[in-house]
C-alpha cells in the first residue's frame, strides 16, 4: 500500500475522539448491566503458549453466535497458576467467581452452554476438580 492511500485514510483527531467516545460508551453499558457475566481469558505467555488464544477466540466466537449480550469476554495477564494454563474465570453477577484450568477450544462450547446460558457449573473443568 502506498502511503498517499494510507494516510488519506486517517481520521482527524476529532473523529477518533468521537469513535472513542462512542465505543467507550458501548462498553460501559455492556459492563454495567446488573445481569453481565464476565468471561476473563489468561494471555499472559503462559497461557498463550499452553494455547489460550483458541480459547479466547472460541468464547468470542460462541457469544456472538448465541447473541449472549449479558456476556462480556476479556482477556488478561498472568492469573497466576500457570502449570494449569488456559485458565478461564468466569465473574458472574451475583459476585461468584469460577475458575477453569487446562481450558481447550473444544471445552468452550460446554461451559458457554451449561455455565453462561443455565447457570451451571461445569465442575469437571474447574480448578476444583484437579484433586479429583
Amino acid at each position: 500500500m502506498r502511503f498517499e492511500r494510507w494516510c488519506c485514510k486517517m481520521k482527524s483527531l476529532a473523529e477518533l475522539k468521537a469513535i472513542r467516545d462512542k465505543m467507550q460508551n458501548a462498553v460501559n453499558v455492556r459492563e454495567s448491566g446488573a445481569d453481565n457475566i464476565r468471561v476473563v481469558v489468561g494471555m499472559a505467555t503462559c497461557g498463550i503458549a499452553a494455547g489460550a488464544r483458541p480459547v479466547l477466540n472460541g468464547f468470542t466466537d460462541e457469544v456472538a453466535k448465541r447473541g449472549l449480550s449479558n456476556v462480556t469476554v476479556t482477556q488478561t495477564g498472568c492469573i497466576g497458576l500457570c502449570q494449569y494454563e488456559p485458565i478461564v474465570e468466569v465473574f458472574t453477577p451475583d459476585g461468584t467467581k469460577t475458575t477453569y484450568v487446562k481450558m481447550t477450544a473444544e471445552k468452550v462450547a460446554k461451559v458457554v452452554s451449561d455455565h453462561l446460558v443455565n447457570g451451571n457449573v461445569v465442575n469437571e473443568y474447574t480448578i476444583g476438580s484437579l484433586g479429583n
